[in-house]
């Protein structure tokens, strides 16, 4: 408004900017960068239509480390996006995949179950792992059995225990690790007619289940103390346990707990 008064009014130029509350230093400043930026356009666009598969970066380079020009990389890459000289990133070609079936929810106790290991480490780096034991039906943690090595053998022993006071199972749900493609397990499975379903290699969303409650044991307790020997992680296991079944609300049933849909369905 002060250049049109000054302009088309013949006012001067300070009463121009008394009128308007312009400062005379802003009316009179003029961008003395405009001559570089038409350089580094020109620079920009001979560069892209020589080398049309350099980015921003090997421009930017090209014109500061071989070129010897001092401008910085946000100067160079305002003008280069004001250009429009971005590359067109050619989007990775996705693959359809099915989507994977829903879990079913067992309609009894005892139906199926889900098995999984977990590893971590005692307080002196010694690793240890743990296997745990849960029924789909009323997602109740059955066992956590805990070592420095469960082979398959173990897995059966602490199946034997679980089944001697809560019943044996029509499935067990498993992953394809070694304990559970052991002989000897399939062997004990096939005596007691119980099914062992593997999921598929690559696929832990086929054992939902146990893949979520994994992670409701390390964050509640597993990641919640330095445990310095085997025992004590079992003492804390079977007392974790407890709560999760008898008090820990579980939204995947409800908000009930465990303990209350067994006895629900009784």
């Amino acid at each position: 408004m002060a250049e049109n008064a000054v302009a088309r009014r013949g006012v001067s130029i300070a009463l121009a900017c008394r009128a308007f509350g312009v400062s005379e230093t802003c009316y009179r400043y003029g961008p003395k960068l405009k001559a570089e930026n038409e350089e580094i356009a020109d620079l920009l666009v001979g560069l892209t239509d020589a080398r049309k598969t350099w980015g921003f970066g090997l421009c930017f380079l090209h014109l500061r480390n071989v070129k010897g020009y001092p401008w910085n990389h946000k100067r160079v890459y305002r003008i280069y996006c004001a250009l429009e000289l971005n590359l067109r990133i050619k989007p990775r070609k996705r693959l359809k995949r099915d989507k994977p079936d829903a879990l079913a929810v067992p309609e009894a106790p005892n139906m199926t179950w889900s098995m999984d290991f977990m590893a971590d480490r005692l307080g002196d780096g010694r690793a240890f792992r743990l296997l745990n034991v849960l029924d789909d039906f009323n997602r109740e943690g059955l066992g956590i059995e805990v070592d420095f090595s469960l082979p398959a053998e173990r897995v059966i022993r602490s199946l034997d225990r679980i089944i001697e006071w809560r019943g044996k199972p029509r499935t067990i749900r498993v992953d394809n690790g070694p304990e559970y493609i052991s002989g000897r397990l399939l062997i004990w499975a096939e005596k007691l007619g119980i099914s062992i379903q593997h999921i598929q290699p690559g696929q832990p969303q086929q054992n939902a289940y146990i893949e979520r409650y994994n992670r409701t044991v390390r964050h509640e307790w597993l990641d919640q103390y330095i445990i310095e020997t085997i025992k004590e992680a079992q003492d804390h296991a079977t007392q974790w346990l407890w709560t999760y079944n008898n008090d820990r609300p579980n939204m995947g049933i409800g908000g009930i707990t465990p303990a209350q849909k067994l006895k629900m369905a009784a």
